[in-house]
């Protein structure tokens, strides 16, 4: 069942994101807790989950950005698809990014974003699959300490 993350599924979304990059599930903290509030509180911040078998399995967020250029339209922003590597290939991260994508449309945007640091082809054709493409724009990165 896709839909958007409950307050107490915290902890459960952070293991999750071990199947991502992350090394650690942080440690609990106020900042820690404060960022959560803030993303749950955000009508613009979409956590968006699918549940298997009472677990969170794969998720993606999708952020709207307000904007002043495409006829005042805002855009979204698709970051951390992840499916838990027991779960893959059963179309679960799809129908994640389909919810975003439907998320997108009822917010009026005229386009939706997503970056991958992932070189593998299957990844790569995922997206392509997904409709996304790679050949419209060019995204440059700076990472901050």
């Amino acid at each position: 069942m896709v839909r958007e993350a409950k307050k107490e599924e915290l902890k459960e979304i952070l293991e999750l994101y071990l199947c991502l990059h992350e090394e650690s599930v942080p440690e609990q903290s106020d900042h820690l807790t404060y960022t959560w509030k803030q993303i749950l509180e955000d009508e613009n911040h979409h956590l968006i989950v699918n549940e298997r078998e009472g677990k969170i399995v794969s998720s993606c967020v999708c952020v709207i950005i307000p904007n002043l250029t495409r006829n005042v339209r805002p855009y979204a922003f698709v970051e951390n698809v992840v499916t838990h590597s027991d779960f893959r290939g059963l179309g679960l991260a799809t129908e994640c990014l389909n919810y975003a994508k439907q998320i997108a449309q009822q917010n009026n945007c005229y386009k939706m974003m997503l970056l991958t640091g992932s070189k593998e082809e299957k990844t790569l054709n995922f997206y392509s699959h997904a409709g996304y493409n790679s050949t419209d724009k060019t995204a440059f990165i700076q990472w901050l300490d």
